[in-house]
């Protein structure tokens, strides 16, 4: 039986992570790099993804590379897919994190204003891009001998938004957020049983994360939250390092939920 160290450790394994500047994006490639991977970084901005491969070589020599891609085009998606299936080497981890929060003018978001243009943008990067990078590299993901997907939702994908956290502020909370991030949970039970047995599919959702909203919005939500605070980045390492590897060579189609208790009311 191996121990949990060897079952953890991702040493020359190959990771797309897309929305890869992101925050979250930032707490799965640190998990990965640190436990031995190299990761591919996909987003739509050039410079914060140098920015990004300047961040994770610090913890490791190449330990990542850039590949600009816009998820709202299709061919521009399929064409990052294989840029980094082919600067890896192939693949064994693909990580969606992206997701489209879109403020065109008129449209701030709710539920009441939101267009349908926006809606599409939103269905397009969040849910349809990862169907289409799982679709580009499943091939690699099976080959791989250790393919894992992991699919970035929320807590808002199992659960109707609690309005008033966002009264008196700014905040919003989109429609196609909710329907897309549901859509990803749905979507990776799909592909679990359908690139059984040589890739295995998994999602993370998030609670809410810190990140300097306004002041009465974080008391309502530390409120409501059992762990009574919000989330940092750091707490959702641990989840995709689990999900990655072989620690969880046994676990698909499942949705591990990093919310500080907030789905168990």
């Amino acid at each position: 039986m191996r121990g949990v160290k060897e079952l953890l450790d991702l040493s020359g394994r190959r990771a797309m992570v897309s929305g890869g500047a992101g925050h979250i994006a930032l707490a799965a490639e640190e998990a990965l790099v640190e436990l031995g991977a190299r990761v591919a970084i996909l987003d739509r901005d050039e410079p914060a993804c140098r920015e990004r491969v300047r961040q994770l070589e610090r913890i490791r020599a190449g330990a990542a590379v850039s590949v600009p891609c816009d998820l709202l085009d299709e061919r521009q998606t399929r064409g990052a897919a294989q840029s980094a299936a082919a600067e890896l080497g192939g693949v064994d981890i693909l990580i969606h994190c992206a997701f489209y929060s879109g403020t065109a003018p008129g449209d701030p978001g709710r539920l009441e204003t939101r267009t349908v243009a926006e809606w599409d943008k939103a269905i397009r990067v969040n849910l349809t891009a990862a169907f289409v990078l799982v679709q580009e590299v499943r091939q690699e993901l099976a080959a791989s001998g250790h393919g894992s997907v992991i699919l970035v939702s929320s807590t808002y994908g199992v659960s109707g938004p609690v309005m008033g956290l966002y009264a008196g502020t700014d905040m919003v909370n989109e429609p196609d957020y909710a329907a897309t991030k549901g859509g990803l949970i749905q979507l990776a039970r799909y592909f679990a049983t359908t690139l059984a047995p040589r890739v295995r599919v998994n999602v993370v959702s998030p609670g809410g994360v810190a990140r300097g909203q306004p002041e009465a919005f974080v008391r309502r939500y530390k409120e409501r939250t059992p762990l009574q605070r919000m989330a940092v980045e750091e707490d959702l390492k641990g989840a995709f390092a689990f999900l990655a590897g072989d620690a969880s060579a046994y676990v698909t189609g499942t949705n591990l939920l990093v919310d500080g208790g907030w789905t168990a009311w």
